[in-house]
């Protein structure tokens, strides 16, 4: 019994889309509460549309749910970590190459979104979910 507890890639797979898609649920709700207006002088600044701001309820409030609940886990993942890519470049590009007062990498949690949204995207949605595993892209 402890041999299918401990080999169990679904439950791991489950713990990682919860841990991604409910923590980044966070950012999507405050967004969504206080206003990303923000958002838009930082894309027009680096040469793209405005409007594209909008996107970030995309990235951080309906994939993420998406990825929660193991729907359409494999694209909602990438875009989640598109998200991620472009916080990088617009917010988080002069903090590259520093490290916190602790030690520890001054983008450690964008790190962690971006390269385990990255590995959602590989190992898909797992047992554990309402896709139940099926299909190549949940």
């Amino acid at each position: 019994m402890l041999d299918r507890l401990v080999n169990n890639s679904d439950l791991g797979k489950l713990l990682l889309r919860v841990s991604v898609g409910g923590l980044m649920l966070y950012h999507g709700v405050h967004k969504l509460q206080h206003g990303y207006g923000f958002l838009e002088p930082l894309l027009q600044r680096a040469g793209l549309p405005g409007y594209l701001s909008h996107g970030v309820l995309l990235t951080e409030l309906i994939a993420p749910l998406f990825i929660v609940l193991g729907i359409y886990t494999r694209p909602s993942a990438l875009i989640v970590a598109f998200g991620m890519f472009m916080a990088l470049y617009l917010v988080h590009s002069k903090d590259l190459h520093t490290l916190t007062a602790q030690g520890g990498y001054g983008l450690e949690l964008q790190a962690l979104y971006l390269f385990g949204s990255l590995a959602l995207f590989f190992f898909g949605a797992g047992r554990y979910s309402i896709s139940r595993g099926g299909g190549s892209w949940r």
